[in-house]
C-alpha cells in the first residue's frame, strides 16, 4: 500500500508542476497524448581486430614466429592488450558521454565524437608497432564508447511507444551491417601481400565520419532532452519535425505528456547524478539494464560471434574460415531484421529468456562436439556457431539495446545507459582476457571446449532473466515509472493495469461534484 501512495504522491506533484508550466488543461492534454501513443500502429572497426588475429599479414607484422607447426601468431598477451585497448577507451568515452549528452544534447555530442574519431584513425592506420596500435585503439575507443551509449538512448526518445522497439533494435542492425561490411573487406583484402593487406580495412573507416556528421547536424534533437533542460519551445519544434502530420493540438499534447512524465521522476532524480541510478526504485532499473546488456557477453559472444580465429587455430583453411565468417554475418543481418517481426508479437521478455536458453544449449553442444569428435567435428561446430549467431541476432543482440533504452528512467537515461555500457565493457575486458588464452594455441588451447565455460555463464543469465526481467512492450514511460515505483513483480508487468492520470481524474470528478452541489437547481 505504501508504494501505491508514493506513486500517487509523485503523480500529484507532476500534475501540479505541469499545470503551472502549460496551463490548467495540460494534464488532460497529456493524458490524450498517452492514449494516442497506445493507439498508434506500424503499417565497424571493433570487429576488425578480432579477425586480424587470424590474418596472415597482421600476424607477421605484430606477432612472433612459433615454428613450422604454429607459424606466425600474435601472442596471448598482445591479443589481450589490443582487445582491451578499445574496450578501456570505450569505458572512459561512455562515462564522458553521460555528462556530455546531458549537458550538450545528443546531436553535438555525436558530431564532436565523430570528428575526434576521424583524427584517431590515422594512428591505427600508420601504426609501426603493436605499442602504437594499442594507443590508437585506446583513443578510438573513446569515440566508440560514445556511439555505443548515445545511440540507444537517442533512438528510444525520438519515436512513439509502439515503434520504440523497432528503432532501438535497429541499433543492433547497424552493428550487423558494419560487421558484414568489415568481414567482406577483410575477405577481399586477404590476398593482398604486405602491410596494405591489413591497413586498407583500417582506411575504409574514413568513409563514414564526415557524412555521418552532416546527417547528425541535420537531425532533430531529442524532444525529451529539450524538455529536461526546460527548452519547451524548441521541444515543440522537434516534435513537429519528428511527428509528420500531427495537428497543433496533438503536438501540444505530446509536449505536455513529456513534461508530466519528467515531473513524476523529478522528486527521485533531481540533480541527475550517477549515484541516483542506485537509489530507491532506480536501483532495480539499473540492475536490469546492467545484466541485460552484460548478457550479450555472458551468452558467449566473445567465442561464437567472431569464430574466425577459432576455426583457423582448429585447422580450417584461412580463406574458408573467412568465407564462413562472412556467411555468418549475413545470417546475423537476416536475424536482426526478423527480430522486428518477433518483437511486435512476443515482446522483450519472452524473446530474451527463450533466446538465452537456446544459446546455452548450442554452446554446450559445441563443447560436447569438441570432446567427442575433435577436428572431425570442426564443420559441425561451424554450423552451430552460425546457428548461435542467428539466434543471438534474432533475440539477445537487438533486444538488449531495446531493454536498456526503455527500462531506464527519462531523467537518468543518458547516465543509466552509460553505466550499463560500462558494466558491459568491464565484463568484456575479463571475457577478452579469458578468450585470448582459451583459444590461443600457444596458451591454453581449449578450442571448442570453451563452449562449456560460456554455456555456464549463459545459463546463469537465463535464470536471472526468468525471475528479474520485466516486459516493457507497449508501455509508455509514465506507466513504467509507476510500475517500478509500485514494485510490481517482473512476471506481472504485462498484466498490471496502470493509469498515470488517476490523480487528475479524481480531482476532476471532485470539481464536477462541487460545481453540481453549488449550482442552482
Amino acid at each position: 500500500m505504501a508504494t501505491l501512495v508514493q506513486a500517487g504522491s509523485a503523480q500529484k506533484v507532476a500534475d501540479q508542476a505541469l499545470e503551472e508550466k502549460l496551463g490548467h488543461t495540460a494534464v488532460f492534454d497529456a493524458k490524450q497524448a498517452t492514449d494516442d501513443e497506445h493507439a498508434q500502429t506500424l503499417f565497424q572497426d571493433t570487429i576488425l581486430i578480432g579477425n586480424f588475429f587470424a590474418y596472415p599479414e597482421f600476424q607477421k607484422k605484430f606477432g612472433q614466429y612459433f615454428g613450422e607447426e604454429l607459424g606466425w601468431q600474435v601472442t596471448g598477451e598482445w591479443q589481450t592488450a589490443l582487445n582491451m585497448g578499445s574496450t578501456a577507451g570505450a569505458v572512459v568515452g561512455g562515462l564522458l558521454n553521460g555528462y556530455m549528452a546531458s549537458r550538450f544534447g545528443y546531436r553535438w555530442t555525436m558530431i564532436i565524437s565523430l570528428g575526434i574519431l576521424n583524427a584517431f584513425i590515422f594512428i591505427v592506420f600508420f601504426a609501426p608497432s603493436a605499442q602504437v596500435l594499442l594507443v590508437g585503439r585506446i583513443l578510438c575507443g573513446l569515440s566508440w564508447g560514445v556511439f555505443a551509449t548515445l545511440a540507444p538512448a537517442y533512438a528510444s526518445e525520438v519515436c512513439p511507444t509502439n515503434l520504440r522497439g523497432y528503432l532501438t533494435t535497429y541499433v543492433n542492425l547497424c552493428w550487423a551491417i558494419g560487421q558484414l561490411l568489415a568481414t567482406g573487406v577483410l575477405r577481399r583484402c586477404l590476398s593482398i601481400e604486405g602491410e596494405m593487406g591489413y591497413r586498407i580495412p583500417f582506411a575504409v573507416q574514413w568513409l563514414w565520419p564526415i557524412p555521418l556528421m552532416a546527417v547528425c547536424f541535420l537531425a532533430p534533437e531529442s524532444p525529451w532532452w529539450l524538455v529536461r533542460v526546460e527548452r519547451l519551445e524548441q521541444a515543440k519544434q522537434s516534435i513537429v519535425r519528428l511527428s509528420g502530420e500531427k495537428t497543433e493540438e496533438q503536438v501540444n499534447n505530446q509536449r505536455a505528456m513529456m513534461v508530466h512524465t519528467i515531473g513524476i521522476e523529478a522528486e527521485a532524480t533531481e540533480g541527475a547524478t550517477y549515484l541516483d541510478c542506485f537509489k530507491a526504485e532506480n536501483l532495480r532499473r539499473t540492475e536490469i539494464v546492467y545484466v541485460a546488456l552484460m548478457g550479450q557477453i555472458l551468452s558467449g559472444s566473445s567465442f561464437a560471434y567472431t569464430p574466425t580465429y577459432f576455426f583457423t587455430t582448429a585447422g580450417m583453411d584461412t580463406a574458408q574460415a573467412f568465407n564462413l565468417s562472412l556467411g555468418a554475418k549475413g545470417i546475423a543481418f537476416i536475424g536482426t531484421v526478423l527480430s522486428w517481426w518477433l518483437i511486435s508479437y512476443w515482446g522483450r521478455r519472452s524473446l530474451y529468456v527463450g533466446g538465452m536458453g537456446i544459446l546455452t544449449l548450442i554452446l554446450f553442444l559445441i563443447g560436447i562436439l569438441d570432446v567427442s569428435a575433435g577436428k572431425k567435428g570442426l564443420w559441425p561446430s561451424g554450423g552451430l556457431c552460425v546457428l548461435w549467431l542467428f539466434v543471438y541476432s534474432l533475440t539477445i543482440g537487438p533486444l538488449a539495446y531495446s531493454i536498456i533504452a526503455e527500462t531506464s528512467s527519462i531523467r537518468l537515461r543518458p547516465l543509466s545507459v552509460v553505466l550499463s555500457r560500462t558494466s558491459y565493457q568491464l565484463v568484456n575486458i575479463i571475457s577478452q582476457f579469458l578468450q585470448a588464452y582459451m583459444m590461443n594455441p600457444t596458451e591454453w588451447n581449449l578450442l571448442g571446449k570453451t563452449g562449456f565455460f560460456w554455456g555456464g555463464t549463459a545459463f546463469c543469465v537465463f535464470v536471472w532473466s526468468y525471475f528479474r526481467l520485466p516486459e516493457v512492450k507497449g508501455r509508455t514511460y509514465e506507466e513504467l515509472d509507476i510500475l517500478f515505483i509500485s514494485k510490481v513483480s517482473a512476471r506481472k508487468f504485462s498484466s498490471t493495469h496502470v493509469d498515470p492520470y488517476a490523480a487528475a481524474a479524481v480531482k476532476s470528478e471532485n470539481v464536477m461534484e462541487i460545481e453540481r452541489k453549488i449550482s442552482p437547481t
